[in-house]
């Protein structure tokens, strides 16, 4: 099913989801930040997605991903940025947002050879 015509849409909900602590870098991906089901009959506005450096992360960084159901082939949107001690960095912002269409969800994850964590806060509106 494809995404629904977002000029005729019935409902609007807005949505902010977060991840502490999100999982290091893997072969199989890593945090799902937000996922979209195959034949869901939504789309998703990714309005802002932030990185915040927690603790001692000095030289952290996060790749976000947008994979297809948090597997499949990936398409970097950010990739190695550097978050740096007890900052936040804007991955997404109102300045470029994206949809996220059926099948599709964004991942996360911060390099494995830091010694910080990385917490991801997401706002998006579910569009149906």
């Amino acid at each position: 099913m494809a995404a629904p015509n977002i000029v005729s849409v019935t409902t609007i909900t807005g949505v902010t989801t977060y991840i502490a602590s999100i999982n290091t870098e893997t072969s199989t991906g890593g945090s799902v930040i937000v996922s979209n089901a195959a034949a869901s009959g939504k789309v998703y506005k990714i309005n802002s997605l932030m990185a915040a450096g927690i603790g001692a992360t000095t030289g952290v960084t996060v790749k976000i991903f947008n994979q297809a159901a948090g597997a499949g082939t990936s398409v970097a949107i950010g990739a190695t940025l550097a978050v740096p001690t007890y900052s936040t960095l804007a991955v997404i912002s109102k300045d470029n947002s994206i949809y996220l269409q059926e099948d599709e969800s964004i991942c996360a994850f911060r390099q494995s050879n830091t010694e910080g964590t990385i917490d991801i806060v997401c706002s998006y509106e579910d569009i149906s």
